[in-house]
């Protein structure tokens, strides 16, 4: 009888444990599919910045905001620019699931005779995302919704007798900082920058950039949790009034290479990192470009 009662006693605390297991991993599941629908959900939708509330401006930033949704969801840094996109960009608002405005001037007196016309706002816009999907279709493209590699990216920056890395500590390099971090923001890739400390203690500097070293790298950048090298170098070039950049990443034992030039940082950034998407998502090498190719200064 003492043993029948062990083992009844055994059996229910196995039942407890496997019970309790299994809520593990329900709530483990809809945690992860959750957080994979967000993260999905995000592709979708971007800010631009327009000036004024009005109709006009609106639909000039759907427009905008419709170009930088198909680049982010899919990876494909070639759509910017592209002429196929005209007619979609001209009814954008037929693709838009909601909208919202954030005034940047928020708190701020309205200065001499300007209105609320002429301050400039964040106009966040969320698009539908079947609709997207089926632009991308009849692009020949598809979302790219499987993992994005974190970039571990490391910066120079050279105008003449001002040169560094962009660090997530020095104070000289707070405005690259965060065009880094909103570019790749609106191509939807995840980014880590080294500190100071870090690239002094592994005795990185602009020289081991221009001819980089991917291996001795790669140990400074797991540490940042950074998955995969993108190195840049920009050079300020004052007859173009733009600066001159050299891309360059490691993917699968190949590396790749592409140059942007005549564009502001801003620009610049956003098709770096752009160029490093589209590589990992399977969407090809990018190509050079220059201002006088589509570039967008403003943009």
């Amino acid at each position: 009888m003492a043993d029948l009662q062990t083992t009844r006693l055994q059996s229910i605390r196995t039942a407890r444990g496997a019970n309790r297991a299994i809520l593990f991993l329900a709530v483990f599941l809809t945690w992860c599919v959750g957080t994979m629908a967000a993260a999905g959900a995000d592709l979708y939708r971007t800010k631009v910045t327009v000036t004024g509330q009005g109709e006009a401006n609106r639909m000039v930033g759907f427009a905008a905001g419709l170009e930088d949704v198909l680049i982010k969801a899919s990876g494909a840094q070639k759509l910017s620019g592209d002429r196929r996109l005209a007619a979609y960009k001209s009814k954008a608002k037929d693709f838009v699931r909601a909208f919202s405005y954030r005034d940047q001037f928020f708190g701020k007196p309205i200065r001499d005779e300007q209105g609320t016309r002429d301050r400039p706002f964040d106009l966040t816009v969320e698009f539908e995302e079947g609709k997207i999907d089926d632009i991308l279709k009849a692009l020949s493209l598809k979302p790219w919704l499987s993992h994005r590699p974190s970039l571990a990216v490391f910066v120079e920056m050279d105008q003449g007798a001002k040169n560094y890395i962009v660090t997530t500590d020095g104070t000289q390099s707070d405005l690259q900082r965060d065009a880094l971090l909103a570019a790749a923001d609106k191509r939807g890739m995840d980014i880590v920058l080294p500190g100071t400390a870090a690239l002094a203690k592994s005795n990185i500097t602009g020289a081991e950039l221009r001819t980089p070293s991917f291996p001795a790298l790669a140990p400074v950048a797991t540490e940042l949790d950074g998955e995969v090298v993108l190195v840049g170098r920009l050079v300020w070039d004052d007859r173009d009034l733009g600066w001159a950049t050299q891309w360059q990443m490691d993917w699968r034992g190949q590396t790749h290479r592409w140059q942007i030039l005549g564009l502001t940082f801003d620009e610049t950034f956003r098709r770096g990192i752009g160029g490093a998407a589209q590589i990992l998502s399977g969407n090809g090498d990018p190509a050079t470009r220059s201002s006088s190719a589509g570039g967008n200064k403003l943009h």
